[in-house]
């Protein structure tokens, strides 16, 4: 198999440019890549799935062979219902590996025909997570820079109407 089908999966709530320096990387490895947007969330999202699939649509619109899907359940059924062979996870620092390995080899044991790949974000992303990006956009922080503009923008409409 010379380029394998790629899924990127999380919640993305909302996708960050740390996310999108990892997406963007897998559209250089791999001839399709999927963002899959998780239905369910451990808490309640920002954003509803359809906002979500919506700013993650126009985040990677610049990427013809990047598509985003939704997927309830496990990531791996999703997968093997999309013909991917390729989970791709992000990493920010040493402390994401841990659960990211655990993740990686729960995955592996379900689905051994899917293998994960690990990258990591740019540098200047490191510290970056949707939670952190929520919280000080909603307490009126500027989070320009560390997402795209029109995250940005959903964000303070989000934040206005509270």
């Amino acid at each position: 198999m010379a380029n394998p089908t790629a899924v990127c999966p999380g919640t993305f709530d909302p996708i960050t440019n740390g996310h999108l320096s990892v997406i963007r990387r897998a559209a250089s490895l791999f001839s399709h890549v999927i963002v899959a947007v998780a239905t369910e969330a451990d808490k309640a999202p920002l954003f509803d799935l359809d906002a979500r699939l919506a700013l993650c649509s126009e985040a990677c619109r610049e990427w013809s062979h990047v598509e985003v899907q939704s997927f309830r359940g496990l990531i791996v059924a999703a997968a093997r219902d999309w013909g991917a062979q390729v989970l791709v996870r992000g990493l920010r620092a040493v402390s994401d590996f841990e659960l990211e390995l655990q993740m990686a080899a729960m995955n592996r044991r379900l689905a051994p025909e899917i293998d994960t790949v690990f990258l990591g974000t740019d540098p200047e992303y490191m510290f970056l997570s949707s939670h952190l990006v929520r919280e000080v956009a909603l307490l009126g922080g500027n989070v320009g820079g560390l997402v795209p503009e029109h995250v940005e923008q959903a964000l303070r409409r989000v934040r206005d109407e509270r």
